[in-house]
């Protein structure tokens, strides 16, 4: 019954965010996927992890859309999240439920999993909290200015951002464990999504695919097309290495951290 309400639930929630702007189609049906086997394999835990990162996430996003319209020529894609975004975000979750449901007694899958989540609730508010603040960010490798939006640039605000929320889920985890154990979840998480997340601006800033339009004489995750409709051209990074890649690349670590916290702790 769990697993059928469950696969339930994550219909109509990613129907709800299909009808509300938050998902493409191919995300819905991806989040459907996705959602179903969190919801209904992991039930109310899991879940409200899930929940809280895609609520907060949709809801910084809708609140600074303006502001990132004059931004939107440097991200890849825009604030509807499509299937390659909903896998990259929560298909590590996926797998790790289906680790937990065959091992129930095992606490690491779910420590990975909120190790996973903290990182890319940390990522998502710096990179919507970000952009609004006054301060220019800097490149995480060398300090220099750049503009907002920069991957790899970072600021205090956004790595406060980062802080909180990686904070956030870190709460809503421990909420579920409470306990000894509660301090040392909390901790797992935050260390674990603020580090995913810094590896994430690391990433970006170094190996992740970057190109540059002509015309509008900008840097940019778009290809093969800028917002102007110029063809862009690559000027580093490893071609296939593109956003998506980066942040399933920074969960993954955010968990791996997250676990050896929890270890030593």
């Amino acid at each position: 019954m769990q697993i059928l309400i469950g696969i339930l639930a994550g219909i109509v929630i990613s129907l709800i965010a299909w009808r509300a702007g938050s998902l493409s189609t191919s995300g819905a049906a991806a989040a459907s996927i996705t959602g179903g086997l969190i919801f209904g394999l992991g039930g109310l835990p899991w879940a409200a992890l899930l929940l809280t990162f895609f609520i907060t996430s949709s809801a910084l996003s809708k609140t600074f859309k303006r502001r990132k319209q004059t931004l939107s020529e440097k991200f890849a894609k825009g604030s509807q999240r499509d299937w390659q975004q909903v896998l990259a975000n929560g298909g590590l979750g996926s797998a790790l439920v289906i680790f937990a449901y065959l091992q129930p007694e095992n606490p690491l899958p779910w420590m990975a999993y909120l190790g996973a989540m903290a990182t890319v609730n940390a990522d998502t508010w710096a990179t919507e909290l970000g952009v609004i603040s006054r301060q220019s960010p800097r490149l995480i490798t060398s300090g220099q200015v750049v503009e907002a939006g920069t991957s790899g640039g970072i600021s205090l605000f956004g790595t406060l951002a980062t802080l909180g929320g990686a904070v956030v889920i870190g709460l809503v985890g421990a909420a579920f464990h409470l306990g000894a154990g509660a301090p040392g979840m909390l901790l797992a998480a935050t260390i674990g999504g603020v580090c995913g997340s810094l590896l994430d601006s690391l990433l970006g800033a170094t190996i992740q695919a970057i190109y540059y339009c002509v015309t509008c004489q900008k840097e940019t995750e778009r290809h093969p097309e800028h917002t102007c409709g110029t063809p862009t051209r690559q000027t580093r990074g490893w071609d296939w290495l593109n956003n998506d890649f980066v942040n399933l690349i920074a969960s993954l670590v955010g968990a791996l951290v997250a676990l050896a916290v929890w270890q030593l702790f």
